[in-house]
């Protein structure tokens, strides 16, 4: 997105990707676009698939034990969501890249960044069997979480906040097509569980577990059961099944690193942040940096303003900070914590009953999942 809105700007850039185009395009991860991330699509000419096949979301659905109530996004605040899957947005920006020419290289090697406290940066990256030298005037860390380019920063530079959280998400994709117009957040005795859908035939859904466990012992069917027991409600409605396409367990983290720039380098994405899943926030944090971070580029190539480039990292904290508190506290409102005393169970259930009751407590839920607007740079 980032190579995209720079060619937009006139500015020309090379994107270095280590796993291959297919796999890029199949990996799933994301479907929850915020109201401000599809209007920046639309902007940089990327809507044409997305309005065609994204599915419109007015609101979602709380549960507690079986009993639901609905937040309607639309009503109180005029804007809705979008689901369509991070991957249909991978393809839909690969395409458009290759189709302008872009310089974009798959299955790269080894990666090395060199001078990045100078004014002219330079990376060494293995491909097809050589080694190229790439000079520029910046780079931007798009690498993720595990990628290199937050940690080719010296130590003492940045500083880390992180909480790591006791549980996880057993995430599986299913054949199955959604009977359900919108996600349904389920709070239960039994730990959390998310319904939520890719497309008219493929459902995505989640369950509350401990961090660590093994994927191999949950059979399709142990999931299933479990899904049924958490996410069936009392008017009778219950998850429809299908052939299990994919699962997987991932544990939940909140994660920033600041600043998000050191010389000529400049954090996005993941390699900066990391929310847990219930906010959906990930990939709509990544698009609002890249959003900040081709704005300021195009102001000081093509004004010689480089106010913007410093603005950068506050401008992106300030948002990634409030995604992180919406995120934790969905998180906290949502799940079950079974160290919790009987004071905060009680408590949380409270505070849920609350925001299912108020509209005041609705509104300002369905204010940050659509997306807070974006702020001027």
């Amino acid at each position: 997105m980032l190579s995209h809105l720079l060619h937009l700007a006139g500015i020309s850039s090379t994107v270095l990707e280590a796993r291959s185009r297919a796999y890029c395009e199949a990996r799933v991860r994301a479907g929850v676009l915020e109201h401000t991330s599809v209007e920046l699509l639309r902007c940089a000419g990327l809507g044409g698939r997305l309005d065609r096949e994204g599915l419109r979301h007015d609101g979602i659905e709380l549960g507690l034990d079986g009993e639901r109530h609905r937040i309607p996004f639309h009503e109180l605040t005029g804007k809705h969501v979008t689901v369509y899957g991070q991957q249909e947005v991978v393809k839909d920006l690969i395409a458009r890249r290759l189709a302008d020419g872009a310089d974009l290289r798959f299955e790269c090697g080894a990666v090395s960044l060199q001078d990045l406290d100078g004014s002219r940066p330079w990376m060494r990256v293995q491909h097809d069997g050589g080694a190229d030298e790439i000079r520029c005037d910046y780079i931007a860390g798009c690498d993720g979480f595990h990628g290199i380019s937050r940690a080719a920063i010296p130590a003492g530079v940045l500083t880390i906040h992180e909480r790591i959280y006791p549980l996880a998400w057993l995430g599986i994709l299913a054949e199955a097509a959604p009977t359900r117009a919108e996600l349904l957040y389920m709070h239960h005795r039994r730990g959390f569980a998310l319904y939520s859908m890719r497309s008219p035939r493929i459902t995505r859904l989640y369950l509350q577990c401990r961090p660590g466990e093994d994927i191999a012992e949950w059979s399709d069917d142990r999931i299933w059961t479990e899904l049924q027991a958490r996410l069936s409600c009392t008017d009778g409605w219950r998850p429809t099944e299908g052939r299990i396409l994919q699962k997987g367990i991932t544990g939940m983290r909140s994660f920033v690193a600041e600043p998000l720039q050191w010389g000529r380098l400049l954090l996005a994405g993941d390699a900066a942040h990391i929310v847990p899943p219930a906010g959906a926030k990930g990939m709509n944090l990544a698009l609002a940096d890249v959003h900040y971070l081709a704005e300021a580029l195009r102001r000081f190539y093509h004004g010689g303003d480089g106010e913007g480039l410093k603005r950068y990292s506050p401008a992106c904290l300030r948002r990634v900070w409030k995604a992180q508190h919406f995120a934790w506290w969905m998180t906290s409102l949502l799940h079950r914590f079974e160290a919790a005393p009987a004071f905060d169970q009680k408590r949380q259930r409270a505070e849920l009953e609350y925001v299912m009751s108020s509209r005041p407590a609705a509104t300002a839920l369905a204010e940050n999942y659509v997306g807070l607007p974006l702020e001027a740079l």
